[in-house]
């Protein structure tokens, strides 16, 4: 691959939402129209960082890593799953957005401000993952933080805006502490004698980790799980999720859920292979797996005395990021592979669950699971969908879901007493978890529609995007196939030991 087109592909992610979001700043009548033309364009941003990534997918495996601006900007294994992971996941959600903002009563400014925000919100996304240098790491998904909270207040209600002020206060304390890992981390790169420059270069860090100070990493590992944790949904810092994911809008909820959460977890997770090699996976392996334990018992008792669906989803992300933080702590090769593919699998289905829940909010006008009932007969379309994105989620085939945790468990129960024992903890909680969450999805979807009202359409443009989500979950369950050997590689980085 020549250089020119090597930064093309890594730069075009980044400036391709960012020309976007300009653009639409610049429009004066953004178009409200579910099937407008220009209501389409916003499908641009999305699908240039797809097909960079399976650009990059192509050559990066074989080559190890693809650099442009000074190695500023990097792509690994690593970097192009989580890519291609982002355009999926924001092609569903885009593709969402024009049927879901015309149903909103909305003035064109503020169709306007939504549409620049998202896109800035994919270029932040992309940077955080292509970033080479820890420091652009943490300011890109910082970024995230600033944007998803007006993303988050959108519709400007008391409750809105309460979500997003929460939301801003606990992520920032949680970036907060993240930074100060960062700065304990390049004062130990410093102290071991390594270039001002390089300090902070995660390949430079990782190559030379056994330098480090011990004490110094382990302190700063510490702050930047906690701190990385809380935008990635794990306990303690998690008390913003269900606020922010119940009050934003159904296509900015998918993303948050679907993708961010994952981005910030794939941060970690960089820091993760520099602290394994300097102190060896028995801390991290320690520290990820009790805040997995804890995240998944506060989200299995939460999700029992749920009555909201939509907040019912944002408890069912913390169960899946624990589930994530539990396949990184076991750390071996296939837990490495069965977290990649639990980071897409997730994505994909959260992203139709959202957006569906976000029709039966328009459609019964609540978010309150006892005043919904009967929706199969009275929308079978969207209760299929609703129901299949649950199905997914509790991870049952065909769906990747299925065999990210069949892979987890194997891995998990071979890789010694204490990992195994982890791991049956886990299974009892996610029990419970499932059986919450299918009982109160049952109660939605079962039933006499009520005062017998006609079956509702759902319509091709609100369908597509659901409909393809669950093919996609459901393909990447049966096999990667062109992705076997980008996931095999990719976990190679995060699981080598």
């Amino acid at each position: 691959m020549t250089h020119a087109l090597t930064t093309a592909l890594l730069t075009a992610p980044v400036a391709g939402p960012l020309l976007a979001s300009a653009a639409y700043a610049a429009r004066r009548r953004p178009a409200r129209a579910a099937g407008g033309p220009a209501a389409w364009l916003g499908l641009l941003s999305p699908l240039t960082i797809l097909l960079c990534g399976a650009a990059l997918a192509v050559t990066v495996p074989a080559h190890g890593a693809a650099t442009a601006y000074g190695r500023m900007l990097r792509a690994d294994a690593l970097s192009v799953w989580m890519l291609l992971a982002i355009g999926a996941v924001a092609t569903l959600a885009c593709a969402a957005s024009p049927g879901y903002l015309a149903h909103e009563d909305a003035d064109p400014p503020t169709v306007r401000r939504y549409h620049v925000l998202v896109h800035a919100f994919l270029a932040a996304m992309s940077a955080a993952v292509l970033a080479a240098n820890l420091g652009v790491l943490w300011t890109a998904i910082e970024a995230t933080t600033i944007l998803t909270a007006f993303l988050v207040g959108h519709r400007r209600t008391r409750a809105c805006v309460e979500a997003a002020w929460k939301y801003v206060v606990i992520c920032s304390a949680g970036i907060a502490l993240a930074f100060l890992g960062t700065v304990l981390l390049y004062y130990a790169a410093r102290q071991a004698g390594i270039s001002e420059a390089s300090a902070l270069d995660w390949p430079a860090l990782a190559a030379r980790a056994d330098r480090l100070d011990p004490a110094v990493v382990r302190l700063g590992t510490g702050l930047v799980v906690l701190g990385f944790g809380a935008k990635a949904g794990l306990a303690p810092l998690h008390a913003w999720l269900p606020d922010a994911y119940g009050q934003a809008p159904a296509p900015v909820a998918a993303l948050m859920s679907g993708v961010l959460s994952s981005v910030a977890f794939t941060g970690l997770l960089r820091y993760k292979v520099i602290a394994d090699a300097a102190l060896g996976s028995g801390y991290t392996r320690v520290l990820l797996a009790g805040l997995a334990l804890l995240t998944l018992a506060l989200a299995a008792a939460l999700l029992l005395g749920q009555r909201d669906h939509q907040r019912m989803l944002a408890y069912s992300s913390m169960e899946h990021m624990a589930l994530i933080a539990l396949g990184a702590a076991v750390g071996t090769p296939l837990a490495a592979v069965a977290v990649l593919l639990h980071i897409l699998g997730h994505g994909l289905a959260k992203t139709v669950a959202f957006c569906a829940s976000g029709h039966i909010v328009r459609l019964r006008g609540t978010s309150r699971i006892g005043r919904v009932r009967g929706l199969l007969a009275e929308a079978p379309a969207l209760g299929t969908a609703f129901a299949l994105a649950v199905i997914a989620l509790l991870g049952l085939p065909p769906f990747a879901l299925f065999a990210a945790e069949l892979g987890l468990a194997r891995a998990g129960f071979a890789a010694g007493p204490y990992c195994a024992a982890a791991l049956a903890a886990a299974l009892v909680l996610v029990l419970t978890s499932f059986a919450a969450l299918g009982i109160r999805t049952a109660r939605m979807l079962l039933g006499p529609p009520p005062g017998g009202r006609p079956p509702v359409r759902l319509g091709a443009v609100a369908g597509l995007p659901l409909a393809a989500g669950l093919l996609g979950c459901a393909a990447l369950g049966t096999a990667t196939g062109p992705l076997t050997r980008l996931l095999t590689a990719a976990a190679a980085i995060i699981g080598g030991h």
